[in-house]
């Protein structure tokens, strides 16, 4: 069945430096109904203050996806890597058999605002890898998955779709479950209006269209329907401290 995840029903995090909106369950937001779908585990929208950000913290045994939206974010990892991540940039990192990072507003004076999202690898361990590329400004771009700008182990595909105002959105019927997530704009689906920090989760064979009233843009996972199982969750949270 089709499930809008309304975003008035997302849990939050706020502390002196972060505010962050969780589409499934993460930190204190426990919602058994909201524990991820498919590979997807988390979509987390965040922002940080001025030289905010998560203090050095381990993963392990998953696809870690940022989009920056606005602002730039400092990354650094026990692989060597040291990069800022700017507006319109896209960042991946498999944390396989394990990896240790950090990531901070890289402005003293500006806010970061960024979507995280964390996928479930086919298999575990490995050795971690890092990429990161600039997001063309136009048209659809296949973000990560097979053919994409980032590589990544959980078989899914994530796609930038953008849209003009009077178009027509079909998630059609297929052997992939599908999740969409609305950065910008305002559409009509299963006859509710949905807008930026919405989700529509759409199990295969289902499908949904969705009519936009705005130019507007959304995340489009496409993930085939065997799975893992989760790993636990607590062992890839960031510590929610400066």
């Amino acid at each position: 069945m089709i499930k809008i995840h309304d975003k008035a029903t997302r849990g939050r995090t706020r502390t002196g430096w972060l505010n962050s909106y969780h589409t499934f369950s993460f930190g204190a937001f426990n919602d058994p109904s909201r524990m991820g779908f498919n590979a997807l585990r988390v979509i987390n929208d965040d922002t940080l203050i001025p030289a905010g950000g998560f203090a050095a913290h381990d993963h392990s045994d998953m696809d870690i996806l940022t989009l920056v939206l606005d602002g730039a974010l400092r990354h650094e990892d026990d692989q060597g890597n040291i990069a800022v991540i700017r507006a319109g940039e896209v960042q991946a990192m498999s944390a396989g058999s394990g990896v240790r990072h950090s990531e901070f507003n890289a402005s003293e004076t500006d806010t970061t605002r960024f979507l995280q999202i964390w996928l479930i690898p086919n298999e575990t361990g490995g050795t971690p890898t890092y990429a990161q590329a600039k997001v063309p400004e136009t048209g659809n771009v296949l973000l990560a998955g097979e053919g994409g700008l980032m590589p990544v182990r959980s078989g899914a595909r994530l796609w930038l779709r953008r849209f003009e105002e009077g178009a027509i959105q079909h998630v059609s019927v297929s052997d992939n479950d599908h999740f969409v997530h609305l950065i910008d704009g305002l559409a009509d689906a299963e006859g509710e209006r949905v807008s930026a920090g919405d989700g529509l989760q759409v199990p295969a064979p289902e499908a949904v269209s969705l009519a936009w009233q705005t130019a507007g843009a959304a995340l489009v996972f496409e993930m085939p329907p065997a799975r893992l199982a989760a790993p636990s969750l607590a062992a890839n949270q960031a510590e929610l401290h400066p």
